[in-house]
């Protein structure tokens, strides 16, 4: 069965929504066709879509119209509460999902979208042999096969009355998809730091960083003296609206300060990084994966939760709301500086993800497929 999965996803990246949910989604997908399967994308015509990222990898992508304009969260009590980001009705969605995936036989469709709950999933039902579900809030309902909550500290029973009694369910960090590039960096990304100087950080906000969250962290960070002599790499992808001002104000900095766009290279980067700055969304994975400290910044009220569980491990501070990074980035910095500090935080965050979950989900594809 496996040779021949058919397996669509829908989900999609804006610069609203980001680029974490289709990135999710395209390891899984290259994870599956890897083994014969075909993989479809579809998706809304949005600005930062990563279309293009997608056929890149040698996906099929089914580009559904742009809709109505996003909104950041919803107003209706009867709809989940980032119903906004779908930009049409979820009526409409489904109908247009199932237009896109006319004539396809489908094993598995997945959707990856906090817009969209168990009503949209038993529309678009009959269109598929099996329904995943890919959440990080357990928020709402789902009608589905099989549910995947890759965050520290899910619980199996957190899905209890959320999702069908015979529904599969993957739950913690044990399932995070990261790509294999992190498990093959893990070991030596992990030894490393037991017996090198820290000097080098990491600051990446995300693909898109709308609102140029990198450019106040890199002012507040050349301030601070105790990271005078450190090294910065900045990671932007290249949806962010702020690319030339950010590189502009790289060149103007105190601090050694370099500027990556679309960087194809991010476990490298990660590994040669002594402490990241960056969201707290799923890339918290792959520092975790090669023992790399964090602080994060909180870029939306969804985050809030995997951020509190990775402070609670020790692997990573909480700088708080953007507005917040002025006041508590100086203080965490002397902190994490402290002799043996970023060291304890590393071997923390290490045993929480071993870079293997896409594996381990792709596995459990199949399994349910071949019952």
């Amino acid at each position: 069965m496996a040779e021949s999965l058919a397996v669509a996803f829908r989900v999609d990246a804006s610069t609203l929504i980001g680029s974490g949910h289709v990135m999710r989604c395209l390891t899984l997908a290259d994870a599956l066709a890897e083994s014969g399967a075909r993989c479809f994308f579809v998706m809304r015509h949005k600005p930062g879509n990563l279309e293009s990222a997608v056929c890149s990898r040698g996906h099929q992508v089914l580009m559904l119209s742009s809709g109505g304009a996003e909104q950041s969260a919803s107003y209706s009590e009867d709809e989940p509460p980032h119903a906004g980001w779908l930009g049409e009705s979820w009526e409409a969605d489904a109908s247009d999902t199932l237009k896109a995936l006319k004539g396809i036989e489908l094993d598995w469709l997945v959707v990856d979208h906090y817009a969209l709950d168990h009503r949209w999933e038993s529309k678009v039902v009959g269109c598929c042999r099996r329904l995943m579900a890919i959440d990080d809030l357990a928020d709402r309902k789902h009608q589905c096969d099989l549910i995947l909550d890759q965050n520290l500290g899910r619980e199996l029973h957190d899905y209890d009355g959320l999702v069908p009694i015979h529904a599969e369910r993957l739950t913690g960090s044990d399932y995070a998809l990261l790509r294999p590039e992190f498990s093959r960096a893990r070991a030596l990304s992990v030894e490393e730091r037991k017996t090198r100087e820290p000097g080098n950080i990491l600051v990446s906000m995300g693909g898109v960083d709308a609102v140029n969250v990198t450019g106040d962290v890199l002012r507040v960070l050349d301030s601070i003296e105790v990271v005078a002599s450190c090294r910065v790499t900045v990671v932007l992808g290249a949806a962010c609206p702020h690319i030339d001002e950010v590189i502009e104000q790289a060149e103007s900095m105190r601090l050694d300060t370099r500027v990556v766009v679309n960087a194809s290279n991010m476990a490298e980067l990660m590994s040669q990084a002594d402490l990241a700055i960056g969201a707290a969304g799923g890339s918290a994975w792959e520092r975790c994966c090669l023992g790399l400290p964090s602080l994060l910044v909180v870029m939306a009220d969804n985050q809030r939760p995997g951020a509190e569980a990775l402070k609670r491990a020790g692997a990573s501070l909480i700088l708080g709301w953007p507005d917040a990074i002025e006041e508590t980035l100086p203080r965490a910095m002397h902190e994490v500086f402290a002799p043996g500090r970023l060291l304890e935080m590393s071997q923390n965050a290490a045993p929480i993800c071993d870079g293997l979950g896409v594996q381990r989900v792709a596995d459990a594809l199949r399994e349910v497929s071949d019952e």
